[in-house]
């Protein structure tokens, strides 16, 4: 029998891959946009809609960087909006276990659950640097090597506090509700104790989505997570990635239907092969304007370029390999700029490309291109041959970018019965088959 394949709904806004200037590109921040784009999710059937979260604006050169001038609103804000609009489709938010508190976020997070009929999923992120903990009490108070164990201990935490109802029986008797949300947890992070004050929501549980791809953040995953929301899009990197993050499951005393595996990739559509690829250069030209492509050489090169010609060679000069980053709030991308800027020479020189030129052709390709027919060929051979388990789908255009993928190419899936033609369930663990 055929696997069935998971389909999430990335809202794209402060993305690399979000297109501004397109005439058909709408706001970041209206809440009609969040609308649009999590009704177009579920009138494809998909799962569940995702919405990533930055705790503060990236900088660079100590200015806004492009990407983020729209800001970025609360996720939690714009999650129960989207329940009240929304009926079956999981609404799942970026939430980082280094700056918040197991008991403020468990009770936030079973409050979603319960408004949303059981639909609630929380993606655990950590953070080690200051440049995020400025805007905390705590500041940067972690080092890089304890954030998974507090990310940890966190998930577990959050768990004892959603459980502390879970015995209850209603009775009118006496006493009956002596222990209702009673919590204690001491540990090397934490040292709470209390009454946790919301009851136990429709999934028991929301589900846990984990983004890290260190040896740590896998284990983390393998650990706690219900799935794992990967960036290998290659097919052979992502069957790779499936069969170590899998093989960890064991040691849990977990089955491997237990944790998904979902990656996230982009998609260009076309009437034909020629047409799909001809609208992908357009995009990606578009994605990486002549601004743009200085500001993430400089993310390489960590010095200022505004000097230089996007449309002109690569400069002379070398990295400087400070410690000190140029781009503030953005997670490293480059281990040795030496060794990437030799590269990134070597592939100019060969074929005469620009700095412009470069940086689109090096910064990320569109993951599926092609006509909905060899798209959806192409997403059913990832999931049947265990590269993954499904796919979050990161749109270059807001709000609209969803709606060709759903009308032409969620039917094709259907036809091979690959993908679902109604919900199962009313609750998104159910709907992902999740205990």
């Amino acid at each position: 029998m055929s696997k069935q394949i998971i389909l999430a709904a990335h809202f794209p806004g402060v993305n690399n891959t979000t297109v501004w200037s397109d005439p058909a590109a709408g706001s970041q921040i209206e809440f009609s946009s969040f609308v649009r784009l999590a009704q177009t999710a579920e009138r494809g059937k998909f799962d569940f809609f995702f919405l990533a979260e930055g705790l503060r604006l990236r900088e660079q050169r100590g200015l806004i960087h492009d990407l983020d001038v729209v800001g970025r609103p609360d996720t939690l804000t714009v999650l129960a909006g989207l329940a009240a609009v929304t009926t079956h489709l999981g609404l799942a938010g970026t939430l980082n276990a280094t700056f918040h508190e197991p008991y403020e976020l468990a009770r936030q997070l079973a409050t979603l659950d319960h408004l949303s009929g059981g639909r609630a999923a929380w993606n655990v992120v950590t953070s080690s640097g200051p440049f995020f903990g400025e805007n905390f009490r705590r500041g940067g108070f972690l080092d890089h090597g304890d954030r998974y164990v507090r990310a940890g201990e966190f998930i577990d935490t959050a768990r004892e506090l959603w459980d502390s109802w879970s015995e209850l029986t209603p009775s009118r008797d006496a006493g009956v509700f002596a222990g209702t949300g009673r919590f204690a947890h001491t540990s090397a992070q934490f040292d709470i104790a209390g009454r946790f004050g919301v009851p136990r929501s429709p999934q028991g549980h929301p589900v846990i989505l984990q983004a890290g791809d260190s040896g740590a953040g896998r284990e983390l995953a393998a650990a706690k997570a219900d799935a794992i929301f990967s960036r290998h899009h290659e097919i052979e990197d992502g069957r790779a990635f499936y069969r170590d993050v899998k093989g960890r499951l064991a040691r849990y005393g977990r089955d491997p239907d237990s944790l998904k595996i979902i990656p996230g990739v982009s998609f260009v559509l076309g009437d034909s092969e020629a047409d799909a690829q001809e609208k992908a250069h357009h995009i990606r030209r578009q994605q990486v304007s002549p601004q743009t492509a200085i500001l993430l050489l400089e993310q390489v090169w960590n010095r200022d370029l505004s000097g230089y010609d996007a449309e002109g060679p690569l400069p002379v000069i070398d990295p400087c390999e400070d410690e000190h980053t140029i781009i503030q709030g953005r997670a490293g991308q480059f281990a040795d700029r030496l060794a990437t800027a030799a590269e990134w020479r070597e592939r100019a020189g060969s074929k005469n490309l620009s700095i412009r030129e470069l940086i689109i052709e090096v910064t990320g390709r569109q993951s599926f291109i092609g006509t909905p027919a060899r798209v959806a060929g192409q997403l059913n051979e990832y999931v049947q041959t265990e590269a993954c388990d499904g796919f979050i789908l990161v749109p270059h255009l807001t709000p609209g970018g969803l709606d060709d993928f759903v009308d032409s190419v969620v039917p094709l899936l259907q036809e091979r019965g690959v993908f679902r033609t109604g919900y199962a369930s009313p609750t998104l663990r159910g709907n992902l088959g999740l205990a």
